[in-house]
């Protein structure tokens, strides 16, 4: 019986030091990988045994016991969330097992600003290390995404709405567009195309016209006046005269050299708006939220022309006398001082 209570004795002690010995490391932080980060993919439906065992063989946790107890401890059990995990530095498994809990998994931001074109948010792509600029034209030449509100397009040009998106490492550029279009669909709601179809245009004509718009100013207070200026021409039938509807078509041709020449403008293309009287085929780039705001709540003005005061902004004009006087100050005069003002 004595020796029975002695065997007792010893495995409670044995217990009761194995249990410290773990308890003391739920707050030590360790690092037992090399480098300076190591990334750790949780798979859906890990349980604390799974990922524990992930989690030590990448030297994160010193081993899988010590993770266990950690999850015990706080109580993230149920709470643990797959994805990708960065670790960066020593951390405790409390800590561990807490961004776990978090699901603060590790993603890339990319932002793409407005007035893209798909070409150029595709070298974009690329340059953030993302994938190719050719796997990213690709997954934007399938329009299906956008059918229920473009049936007429054969491409994604203007519906990849322009945000900053936060990507996993492994993000492919067809996981990326759908994000795009989903999220130009959540912008462009039903309230918003109620609105167009109340105004008798389609979301194709609002999204093309507002490419035009974005692409002509960033100043917030002059997108609803060129909006306007716009509207008033296809109004009376008046050719759009638009640059970056000819830059567009002469770069879907390959011929843009970065100048726009006066024969440049007599290129032959349906983009050419200065050959070509109404809206172009399509967008010619991604407009954002407020050029579309712009465009079906255009400035009540009537303004034919507009010319650039070469400080990103522009003066309006009503009547083609006015405007000329505008051309000659602003961009005549301008470039006879040597582009000084």
């Amino acid at each position: 019986m004595r020796r029975l209570i002695l065997v007792v004795v010893a495995l409670a002690a044995l217990a009761a030091a194995v249990a410290g010995f773990y308890y003391a490391r739920l707050d030590e932080k360790y690092q037992g990988f090399e480098g300076s980060e190591q990334f750790v993919e949780i798979a859906p439906g890990s349980g604390s045994r799974a990922i524990g065992r992930a989690l030590a063989d990448a030297g994160v946790v010193r081993d899988e016991w010590t993770f266990r107890l950690a999850v015990a401890m706080t109580r993230t059990e149920r709470a643990l969330k797959a994805g990708e995990y960065r670790f960066a530095g020593p951390a405790s498994a409390k800590d561990i097992a807490r961004r776990l809990a978090q699901g603060a998994v590790y993603l890339r931001p990319v932002t793409f600003p407005e007035g893209l074109t798909i070409k150029e948010m595709a070298r974009l792509f690329e340059s953030r290390g993302l994938g190719t600029a050719d796997a990213f034209v690709t997954a934007a030449s399938d329009p299906s995404a956008i059918r229920q509100v473009d049936s007429e397009a054969t491409d994604l040009e203007g519906y990849l709405f322009p945000e900053t998106y936060n990507l996993p490492r492994r993000a492919s550029a067809a996981l990326l567009v759908s994000q795009m279009t989903a999220r130009f669909l959540a912008v462009v709601d039903t309230q918003v195309r109620a609105e167009a179809a109340a105004q008798g245009r389609t979301i194709r004509e609002v999204v093309t016209l507002a490419s035009l718009v974005e692409k002509e100013t960033a100043k917030p207070e002059e997108r609803p006046i060129v909006a306007a200026v716009y509207l008033n021409r296809l109004r009376i039938g008046m050719g759009l005269q638009c640059d970056p509807t000819v830059i567009y078509a002469l770069e879907r041709a390959g011929k843009y050299d970065g100048n726009l020449t006066r024969e440049n403008l007599r290129f032959d293309s349906p983009y050419n708006t200065y050959r070509y009287a109404g809206l172009p085929p399509g967008p010619i780039a991604a407009p954002g939220k407020a050029a579309i705001d712009a465009v079906l709540n255009p400035a009540r003005v009537d303004y034919l022309y507009f010319v650039s005061r070469n400080d990103g902004s522009h003066v309006f004009a009503t009547t083609l006398p006015e405007h000329n006087r505008n051309v000659k100050e602003w961009q005549k005069t301008f470039f006879q001082k040597g582009g000084t003002r």
